[in-house]
């Protein structure tokens, strides 16, 4: 990732009739970066994508895409330089693999057709199914085919709407071997999902859109923004006072009880024996845990776990999402 960004967006706002799909959104996308684009259904995703793709124009604010500034007199260049793989591939089920990346090739009348459609194949593992019915083959294959048509013009960005939606996990590794070899390639990718876990595995780093830009880095430190440092502690029994074994203990700064524990003293009866679990939250784990493991053992207890608390994607989409339709910060016009 290197250079001027690939993409720029400067304080893009659209409005369809009176409501508002994206407000005053400003970004930027590296060269060479697999950027993530999550927000739920209606937050301006895909309109804020139309606008890169040069199909609709902002109300407001701009945007350059492969160095060329959006609008209609860059839109014809920059449709040369952009491939948009939307969630239904849209192929002719029957024609062949290489009939129907021939058929693209030649409306966007991209030269040496042939030896495109041969290194796009490979480049998708799709060499020997070349002459294959498109319509016999599966979701997951089907998918290639649409990303090996997406690089037949060699683009410097690639818009990928949804590429696993309703794939096996076997297709959806599959899938996301392919893009890690985009990236390893140099081409921009510009992924909107709706599976965390697939942006946390992907994506250099993420946007969370809900009608304005909720927040947008790596997913390590936005986990580190939104989240104090936390550690999951079980033991065998529920201890009869966890006030008096981890208060004032170095480095920790709190804690509370989880699972079974939740319930208190009154819970540490018979019915309730069992592993009991605390959460402790934390200013530094490396002091912390050690210290922790000590009071324990002195207190008697029976050690069974204690590991760094770790917050996923979706605990950092569901606060920020969560809270934006809390406060009313959703539009329901269009995606």
């Amino acid at each position: 990732m290197s250079g001027d960004p690939a993409v720029e967006v400067s304080h893009l706002t659209k409005v369809f009739g009176g409501r508002t799909a994206v407000s005053d959104v400003s970004f930027s996308v590296a060269r060479g970066e697999v950027f993530g684009f999550l927000g739920p259904n209606g937050a301006g995703k895909t309109t804020t994508v139309r606008i890169l793709g040069t199909l609709i124009s902002p109300t407001a604010g701009s945007a350059t895409v492969a160095g060329i500034p959006a609008g209609p007199d860059g839109a014809p260049e920059i449709r040369q330089r952009i491939s948009v793989m939307p969630e239904s591939p849209g192929l002719y089920q029957r024609l062949t693999v290489t009939e129907n990346l021939d058929y693209f090739a030649r409306l966007y009348g991209l030269p040496r057709r042939r030896a495109r459609i041969t290194e796009a194949l490979a480049a998708v593992g799709l060499a020997d199914r070349a002459q294959d019915l498109t319509g016999r083959l599966s979701k997951g294959l089907r998918q290639r085919v649409a990303l090996a048509r997406s690089l037949l013009n060699d683009p410097a960005v690639m818009f990928l709407d949804e590429p696993t939606s309703g794939l096996d996990p076997v297709a959806t590794h599959e899938v996301h071997g392919l893009i890690a070899g985009l990236r390893d390639r140099g081409v921009t990718v510009f992924l909107t999902t709706h599976r965390l876990e697939e942006a946390e595995r992907l994506c250099d780093r993420v946007a969370i859109m809900s009608t304005s830009l909720r927040t947008i880095g790596r997913p390590d430190d936005l986990r580190q923004q939104l989240f104090s440092a936390s550690l999951d502690v079980t033991v065998a029994v529920a201890l009869p006072e966890p006030g008096r074994v981890f208060g004032g203990l170095p480095a920790v700064q709190g804690w509370k009880a989880a699972g079974p524990a939740a319930a208190g003293p009154a819970a540490a009866g018979p019915a309730a024996a069992g592993p009991a679990g605390y959460v402790l939250t934390v200013s530094d784990v490396r002091q912390a845990a050690p210290a922790v493991t000590r009071a324990l053992v002195a207190a008697g207890a029976d050690v069974l776990s204690i590991a760094q608390s770790r917050h996923t994607l979706e605990d950092v989409y569901l606060e920020l999402v969560g809270d934006a339709e809390n406060t009313g910060n959703t539009e329901g016009g269009p995606r």
